[in-house]
Order: structure tokens, then C-alpha cells, then sequence
């Protein structure tokens, strides 16, 4: 039997509602990653989450039940300390709107982190932060307005948890940007330098990302040229996808990481008709109808793929109802 992963050297997974939800592993994914390396695929975690060291993630991966170590883990807060590292000079002052993990990886690349703008900072970095407030935003601003350089780990709008959806780093950049203008120099996915490094550490070939976003995980293994799963254990769902556009639309879908042992989901398209597996969509009068009711959640997923085709080719096909019957996918 073929698997998914039998056509890549790599998988690439983002972290928060792909590997774990808050505190809990995903159902599955710690089996499905032991049983990818057993296959000798090369396995690395790649989180916009900047608040945390990537010691803590290592920590917390290890207490799941995962295998995680200094080389399978990238954040964007590394990728993007590297990079601004590269682009001042040492001593150079940042203030760090950002966690204090964020601020010490600043200190380490012979950077000197600050925290207003009297200190006069040659830039700002911005980085999700639990603990933002309002004021430490007002020096990000005024230190922008007075010539800083502006950065930023990742611009995500949400983060996913076990309770739901909670405001990313995306929601800080965009009182900056409200105030004065413009945009940072983002690192994270969806932009190249996040991925870029993954491929530079791991060596890979033909690597696959794994993620549960379409804004940054899809749009960013399309930006980079690579391969995508999309999961349905996260941040968005069936009508996220199907309303996708090009440069937005996974190579693959499934339930979750165990789709990479599993066989690819082939999709016959024809005149106004999609066949995946047996479940066929029918466009008829401007409408995506299904010919049978799939019960389970794998069938449900074929569906869903048949009616995405459909959609793909034609955005104006209505598939609301079509939709509404996969109960089983988010």
C-alpha cells in the first residue's frame, strides 16, 4: 500500500492545533511521528509561536511523547533574531515588544535589548506576548515613528488552543500599523525565511508541511515552493478551504498527521463532476450536489475533496448545502 509520505524525505509540521491543542497532544500524533521516523523521514517542528524558547517547546513535545531536541525545533523568533542579527551592527539597541524568551535570544546574538523608546533603539521587534500591554505598544509606536527599524517574528490573527480561538501576534502588528502606517519585515510563515531555514537545517529534498492554517501554513509551503497537508484539527475548516484561491490550496487534505501513512486521495475531474474515491460531486444549475451521503469521516473528506475541485474550477457553484452534510469535518 502506497502512503502519502512515500513521495517525500521530510515532513514539516507547525505545532499549535497540528501537534498539540494548548497543553494535549493531538489524537494520533504522537504514534503517527514515531512511525514517520521509523520510515527514516526526516521530522522537524516549525512554530510562528514566538513567545516561548525553543527549550520549552523541546520540553513540552518530550512530555507528550514526541522526539524533539535542538534540531527538530525552529521558531520564528530564532529565524528572525538570526536575520536582524545580520542586518545591524553588534550592540545595536532593540526594543523587544515581545516575550522575554524573545528578548533574551535579542541578548544573544550581541544585541542590546530595550524596553522604551527614550532608550533610542535602532529597531523594534514585535512577537506574540501573553502579556502585552497597551503601554509597552505605545513605545513600539513612538520608537517606529522616531526612526526605528520595524520587525516582526510573525503576524499570525489567531492561535488555536484547547478552549478555541484566542488573538495571535497578528492583532499587536496591527495597532502598530493602525498608528503609523506600513508594515514590518515579517519572518515567520507565511514568508520564505521561516522555511527556507527548515530546509537549510534538514537538508531535505522533497519535503511536505503539515499545518492547520491556510494564511500561514498553506500560503507559506506554497511560497516556498513545497508541498502541503492541510489537517482539520486547528484553526480552520471545510469552508476555508473550499473558498481558497491560487497560491492558497493545499496539495493534500485529512483528518490529521496520520493522513502521511495513509494513501493519497486521488480526484477525477470532468465536465462539471469530481469522483474522489467513489464519492462524486455533481455541479447542476449553478449548485454542488453530492450523488450519496458519506457516513464516515474518511468518506466525508473525500467528499470534501471532490467538492473543493469543483469549486476550484468554478467559485461561483453554490456547495452551502453540499457542505452542511459533511457533519463530521470542522
Amino acid at each position: 500500500m502506497s502512503r502519502l509520505i512515500d513521495a517525500y524525505d521530510a515532513a514539516f509540521f507547525d505545532l499549535d492545533g497540528v501537534i498539540y491543542l494548548g497543553p494535549l497532544a493531538v489524537v494520533g500524533a504522537t504514534g503517527a511521528l514515531a512511525d514517520l521516523r521509523e520510515l527514516g523521514k526526516l521530522v522537524m517542528f516549525v512554530t510562528n509561536n514566538a513567545a516561548r524558547s525553543a527549550q520549552v517547546v523541546i520540553d513540552q513535545l518530550n512530555s507528550l511523547g514526541f522526539e524533539a531536541d535542538d534540531h527538530t525545533v525552529l521558531t520564528s523568533a530564532q529565524v528572525a533574531v538570526t536575520h536582524i542579527a545580520g542586518e545591524l551592527p553588534q550592540g545595536a539597541k532593540v526594543l523587544v515588544s515581545g516575550s522575554a524568551s524573545l528578548a533574551d535570544l535579542v541578548q544573544q546574538a550581541g544585541l542590546v535589548p530595550v524596553q522604551t523608546a527614550a532608550d533610542l533603539p535602532d529597531a523594534v521587534v514585535q512577537g506574540y506576548d501573553p502579556a502585552m500591554t497597551w503601554p509597552r505598544l505605545d513605545e513600539a509606536a513612538l520608537a517606529i515613528q522616531a526612526g526605528a527599524r520595524w520587525y516582526a517574528t510573525n503576524d499570525d490573527a489567531s492561535r488555536p488552543t484547547e478552549r478555541g480561538l484566542v488573538p495571535g501576534a497578528g492583532g499587536a502588528i496591527a495597532v502598530i500599523a493602525g498608528t503609523v502606517g506600513g508594515q514590518p519585515t515579517i519572518f515567520g510563515k507565511p514568508f520564505r525565511p521561516m522555511l527556507a531555514e527548515a530546509v537549510r537545517r534538514t537538508g531535505a529534498q522533497h519535503p511536505i508541511f503539515v499545518g492547520d492554517r491556510i494564511d500561514t501554513d498553506i500560503v507559506g509551503a506554497a511560497n516556498a515552493g513545497m508541498d502541503s497537508l492541510m489537517v482539520f484539527t486547528g484553526a480552520h475548516g471545510k469552508a476555508d478551504l473550499v473558498a481558497t484561491g491560487p497560491g492558497e490550496r493545499p496539495t493534500h487534505i485529512g483528518a490529521d498527521v496520520r493522513a502521511l501513512l495513509e494513501p493519497p486521495r486521488p480526484v477525477a475531474v470532468g465536465p462539471a463532476r469530481a469522483d474522489c474515491r467513489g464519492q462524486i460531486a455533481q455541479a447542476d444549475s449553478g449548485t454542488v450536489r453530492l450523488q450519496s451521503v458519506p457516513t464516515t469521516l474518511e468518506t466525508q473528506l473525500d467528499a470534501l475533496w471532490a467538492i473543493t475541485q469543483l469549486v476550484w474550477e468554478d467559485p461561483a457553484l453554490d456547495c452551502t448545502a453540499a457542505l452542511a452534510s459533511l457533519e463530521l469535518v470542522g
